[in-house]
């Protein structure tokens, strides 16, 4: 089993940054892939995004290339979600996951941790 804790949500107003962590513990040798995902109120969980544990160049979703920065510190098993030039359409609740499975698919996953970004 893994658990995954996030942390550093919370209300920014538009065109400020947040980061988030995510901490792993359990079986984290096993880590392959880590990702952030996000579910805005009414809408479906969508993908943002993902890192490779041992190397290669991070994915992102079109909506928040160049906008959002994925990093990983393998000694403290964490992955960083660096939030820049946030817009109030990136208000949800952003999740980890680890182990990935397939393209968007992962079988760990954390409780989630609230991004608010005020107009």
């Amino acid at each position: 089993q893994v658990q995954l804790v996030e942390s550093g949500g919370g209300l920014v107003q538009a065109g400020g940054s947040v980061r988030l962590s995510c901490a792993a513990s359990g079986r984290t040798f096993s880590i392959n892939h880590m990702g952030w995902f996000r579910q805005a109120p009414g809408k479906e969980r969508e993908f943002v995004a993902a890192i490779s544990w041992s190397g290669g160049s991070p994915r992102y979703a079109d909506s928040v290339k160049g906008r959002f920065t994925i990093s990983r510190d393998n000694a403290k098993n964490t992955v960083y979600l660096q939030m820049s030039s946030l817009k109030p359409e990136d208000t949800a609740v952003y999740y980890c996951a680890s182990h990935r499975a397939g393209p968007y698919d992962y079988h760990y996953w954390g409780q989630g941790t609230q991004v608010t970004v005020s107009s």
